[in-house]
């Protein structure tokens, strides 16, 4: 089997791995956060612009794999403090129309490259793409 990958311009890849990989009917993207702008952002910002920023990101790369909002299933939110999950909640929920997507979130004591939050998304490819 050939990994087939997508990767989208103005996002970087804070290590070796891709955007998001084909697994067939269903597309998994790799975890954004707002130090995966490229070219990445001296000052991260407050939650509110780390939770725009992860889905400015997780957007051009469904784009890539020509895919929308509307084709996401599954959301993964990862905060570093709990206290932030209402201004994270106001973002997302701006993000996706109904039925919205399942979603976990979960706490954690630390992300990568010092952000507050972490996204990642599953999407399902419609039946003619």
């Amino acid at each position: 089997m050939v990994r087939k990958a997508y990767n989208a311009n103005g996002v970087s890849a804070s290590g070796p791995y891709s955007h998001a990989v084909d697994a067939g009917e269903l597309v998994f993207l790799s975890g954004q956060t707002v130090m995966n702008a490229d070219p990445m952002p001296t000052d991260k910002g407050n939650i509110t612009e780390q939770t725009k920023e992860c889905f400015i990101n997780l957007f051009k790369i469904l784009e890539s794999a020509n895919l929308t909002s509307d084709d996401v299933v599954k959301v993964n939110v990862y905060l570093t403090d709990m206290k932030n999950f209402s201004a994270m909640n106001e973002v997302y929920k701006t993000q996706f129309s109904e039925p919205y997507p399942a979603r976990t979130t979960i706490s954690v004591l630390e992300l990568p490259l010092g952000a507050d939050v972490e996204i990642e998304l599953i999407a399902k490819k419609p039946q003619n793409k």
